[in-house]
């Protein structure tokens, strides 16, 4: 275990980092080869809204068939939707859930994003849903371990495996799962909100229900139902860089590894002259040789922007996948091996780390984060660092320059508050995942797949526990949610008694 003084020493450099870390970015930023702001783009929308530019209609009132009724609905299917639905169905509520793409797993999935972080460097801490999603994949050999507990990231997935592993959880928890299917407007009625209107092939249906999670990502439902939340850094409003994600094949490998060391190095520095030169895009720094294997997927292709704009959102997709071409295209004229070599998958979706931030009950902070602070709400642990993806769309993020100043010392964690996915305006609607509340930096460090699956099974337990003792999720014995957690698999330590 490490040195808790050694933690106490470290706080002050942290809280610099934290007061600087977006000042640091913007600055890092002003130049160079970026893409287009997003921050002018919403201005101008912004403005066209308040001088009354843009045109309205109005819909005509009709009487909506109800599709479903459940205790719970969870809007969203990744793994926050995922862990909050098996949570709230195997507690004892009726469970629907809904997903728009064809498939669960969300960025995971969606994005190919295939990377999960169980381990606080010196054990594993993050447990119960999550854990019996790799141990259903290890059993088809779709996840595999890295080999060590004394990195955070623990196992790499197979996102196509891991779309059957999620949809098999919810069947055996008794969850009615249905995809191809958007979330729409909230109904509210009276201060609580009674369930969402959806857009089928067969027209407009509702699906009502006593308590309804948002696990979205964007926090669509609850801004839609009135809910406040914050949106990007405070310098400039802008949210974290996205990333379009890929798989490889077609690499003669042995060719690759016979290249010299001095041969590899100058073909990166190269690469890098040419995006810093803008005669390529610019890609995460970290990227290097070691990713030129068939089947990997590299994490290095930046784009930035609104992702709460589709049009936007269409061509910050289009233009992720070009640069991946242009990236390899560049690759295959200077390095031996990729004579075959071909992106045999690009992500549906690019992968989104920030958008709205659905202002709670409490609020996660990032000196909550590198202060390992504890919660006496707390449904499970987090670890990671302050891991701010650059607004701008340079590729750089600051785990590049990770450290004592943005990480938490070895065997370390924080607690992820209940009451960050509560509602302070609308006592029957949460929401689990990246929009939960949370400043910028401490979203960076609590978006994390793993983490957010934290969140869902807590909020989905909880959404039960309420229902079956007649209250509002904000009025539950929280002592009571964490014995259920952890008689569940959840890992849950260091409480301090309130």
């Amino acid at each position: 275990m490490s040195d808790r003084s050694d933690h106490r020493c470290d706080s002050a450099s942290r809280r610099r980092f934290l007061m600087t870390s977006g000042a640091a970015l913007l600055a890092g930023t002003a130049t160079g080869n970026s893409s287009c702001g997003a921050g002018e783009s919403a201005a101008k929308r912004a403005a066209s809204l308040v001088s009354g530019n843009t045109a309205h209609v109005v819909v005509p009132e009709k009487k909506v068939e109800v599709m479903a009724e459940a205790d719970v609905l969870v809007c969203g299917g990744g793994p926050a939707g995922v862990a909050a639905a098996c949570a709230a169905s195997r507690c004892g509520a009726k469970t629907v859930l809904i997903e728009r793409w064809p498939f669960l797993g969300g960025m995971g999935t969606a994005a190919l994003v295939n990377i999960w972080h169980l381990s606080d460097r010196e054990k594993i801490v993050i447990r119960g849903i999550i854990e019996e999603a790799v141990e259903r994949a290890e059993r088809r050999n779709w996840i595999r371990f890295r080999g060590s507990l004394n990195r955070h990231e623990t196992h790499n997935f197979d996102p196509e495996g891991m779309k059957i592993v999620f949809h098999d959880m919810l069947e055996a928890s008794g969850v009615r799962t249905i995809c191809h299917l958007v979330a729409g407007e909230p109904i509210v009625e009276g201060g609580r909100i009674q369930g969402v209107l959806v857009d089928t092939k067969r027209g407009r249906r509702a699906i009502l229900a006593k308590i309804v999670i948002d696990a979205t990502g964007d926090g669509d439902v609850a801004a839609k139902a009135g809910a406040a939340f914050d949106y990007g850094r405070e310098s400039d409003g802008l949210v974290q860089g996205a990333t379009m994600m890929y798989r490889i094949c077609g690499i003669d490998e042995a060719k690759v590894k016979s290249l010299s060391s001095d041969v590899a190095r100058q073909v990166m520095a190269d690469m890098r002259e040419a995006a810093k030169t803008g005669k390529l895009p610019p890609f995460q720094p970290a990227f290097g040789i070691g990713h030129v294997r068939n089947r990997c997927i590299p994490n290095m292709c930046p784009v930035a922007g609104n992702a709460l704009d589709e049009e936007e959102l269409t061509q910050l997709t289009i233009k992720g996948r070009r640069q991946v071409f242009a990236y390899w295209d560049w690759l295959r004229e200077r390095l031996p091996g990729l004579e075959n070599m071909a992106i045999e998958q690009t992500g549906a979706s690019l992968g989104i780390r920030e958008s709205r931030r659905v202002r709670g009950v409490k609020t996660l902070t990032g000196e909550m984060v590198l202060d390992a602070q504890k919660q006496p709400d707390t449904v499970g642990h987090g670890f990671w660092m302050i891991d701010i993806h650059d607004p701008k769309g340079t590729g750089y993020t600051t785990w590049n320059d990770r450290g004592s100043h943005n990480m938490l010392p070895a065997g370390q964690s924080y607690h992820i508050p209940l009451g960050m996915c509560l509602n302070p305006q609308i006592p029957n609607l949460a929401v689990a995942g990246r929009c939960a509340s949370s400043t910028h930096e401490a979203h960076s460090s609590v978006r994390l797949q793993s983490h957010v699956m934290v969140m869902g099974q807590g909020v989905g337990t909880a959404a039960a526990l309420a229902l079956a003792g007649g209250q509002d999720m904000d009025q539950i014995d929280v002592k009571k949610l964490q014995t259920r957690l952890r008689a569940d698999g959840a890992y849950i330590e260091d409480v301090p008694q309130i």
